[in-house]
């Protein structure tokens, strides 16, 4: 049966819970991370739990790889023969190779309909819902490229996220703008964003107390007044610190939604323990209007 409402693809790195797949109706592929000779599917066969503890033994340090391109040709060819156009949304190129692997087998399949996102921040979740909801209400999928695009650019300057090491970015390559506090004697807490997906620094604070007193007034210079706001705050094994961003915001803000999550093994090996950061947008800052609604006819 042909059935022209638009699928949703996304990729591990979004740690979505399972009841939130189902959900949202979407498809996960998992990237892998890599303990020595051990690969696991992040989100399969290990644990949040497990990955933070066997990071904090001592042992190897992890690597992780992108799906095959075989992963993503298998999802998008059973959606496309169920009559599905796919949005494929993943996290940021300057992350992972991810992107290549989706870029690559959409061009192994020309006859489906697929459209791939670069998600420019560690806060790919946040498109999934939005994304997932516009599905339902039949929007085809050039409007609904348009409209996520968007709320990706907003979530892309409306980030911030607080570093309690520089280690896994150097090792990871990864480090981007931070590279000019490499070798600091400082006791500091670098306050980073994802800018088009590359690290930025935007402060360096003595405390997790006064880097969480910075992004506080980073969010109240881009909200003004009571505007409902989206708010998604994420940490990497610190927990503490990201609930007390959390009650600050609801205390601040006028929350629509306000959501705290634990990033993965994928995100955790990049960015290290002990991170916790923030995503935000309001929907008037994306939703798409009458002249998107008719690009996408």
């Amino acid at each position: 049966m042909v059935n022209g409402k638009v699928k949703i693809v996304t990729d591990s790195t979004a740690s979505l819970l399972p009841e939130e797949v189902a959900r949202y109706d979407v498809c996960v592929v998992p990237l892998k991370v890599i303990f020595g000779t051990e690969v696991y599917s992040e989100g399969v066969d290990i644990t949040h739990e497990e990955f933070y503890r066997r990071l904090a033994s001592g042992g190897p340090m992890p690597t992780t790889s992108q799906p095959p391109v075989s992963d993503f040709i298998r999802v998008y060819s059973e959606l496309a023969e169920r009559g599905h156009p796919i949005l494929s949304l993943h996290i940021s190129s300057k992350l992972s190779g991810t992107i290549n692997s989706a870029m690559a087998a959409r061009q192994e399949l020309p006859q489906a309909q697929i459209e791939v996102v670069d998600c420019l921040s560690v806060a790919l979740r946040m498109l999934i819902a939005p994304a997932a909801q516009a599905a339902v209400r039949g929007q085809s999928l050039l409007q609904l490229k348009a409209s996520i695009e968007r709320l990706n650019a907003c979530l892309g300057q409306n980030n911030a996220g607080v570093l309690n090491t520089l280690e896994y970015l150097w090792r990871g390559g990864r480090i981007g703008g931070a590279r000019a506090l490499l070798g600091t004697l400082l006791r500091i807490k670098p306050v980073l964003a994802f800018k088009a997906g590359e690290v930025k620094v935007l402060a360096r604070a003595r405390t997790s107390a006064k880097a969480i007193a910075y992004v506080l007034e980073l969010m109240e210079g881009r909200i003004t007044g009571g505007t409902p706001v989206h708010v998604g705050v994420v940490h990497t094994n610190a927990l503490e610190p990201a609930l007390a961003l959390k009650k600050e915001v609801q205390a601040k803000f006028n929350c629509t939604e306000l959501e705290l999550v634990e990033l993965g093994p994928v995100l955790g090996t990049h960015i290290g323990p002990g991170f916790f950061g923030i995503g935000f947008y309001s929907d008037e800052e994306w939703q798409p209007d009458s002249t998107d609604l008719m690009r996408g006819q």
